[in-house]
């Protein structure tokens, strides 16, 4: 039986949307992983050091692989698509994080589910809560919606071509 995992991508740095839609369509022809709906882009305020906007969006698939694996997959693709690791919050060219897995709760030194820090951020949630309002996040067991009313999203803007 599949289990169904949410992801976060974002990206500021090269062709973002072109980066994005491609690693969209390499996560689809991936062993184990069949991506089922996605969110819109959002053109998002960045965190941490001055830098471009980021291109955030959502993305929902059906895995037949276990988190840890499916983390290091979206690592993976992210070395595909040029990611290094030199500034913390740094501009980066793809970033893929895993949100969810199922109703997950890890605590490993590699994985932490849900993703520790996506009920403070705006550039998750929303587009999360654009393509899965009723998920319960399973900590504090609140819908996607409910976590999205509390933040503020005025960095959070649909991205129009």
């Amino acid at each position: 039986m599949p289990s169904i995992a949410a992801i976060a991508l974002g990206s500021n740095l090269g062709d973002s949307r072109w980066i994005l839609e491609n690693a969209l369509e390499t996560l689809a022809k991936t062993e184990g992983i069949t991506l089922y709906r996605h969110s819109s882009w959002y053109r998002t305020t960045p965190i941490g050091p001055p830098q471009p906007d980021y291109l955030n969006g959502c993305a929902l698939m059906r895995v037949n692989i276990g988190p840890e694996q499916l983390l290091q997959t979206l690592l993976n693709i992210e070395q595909q698509y040029g990611r290094t690791r030199t500034q913390h919050w740094g501009p980066r060219t793809l970033d893929l994080d895993l949100l969810l897995y199922d109703n997950a709760i890890v605590h490993t030194p590699t994985l932490e589910l849900p993703h520790p820090r996506m009920r403070d951020r705006a550039f998750v949630l929303v587009p999360l809560a654009e393509i899965a309002p009723e998920w319960i996040e399973p900590v504090c067991g609140l819908t996607i919606a409910a976590l999205l009313q509390g933040l503020d999203c005025s960095g959070v803007e649909k991205y129009h071509i």
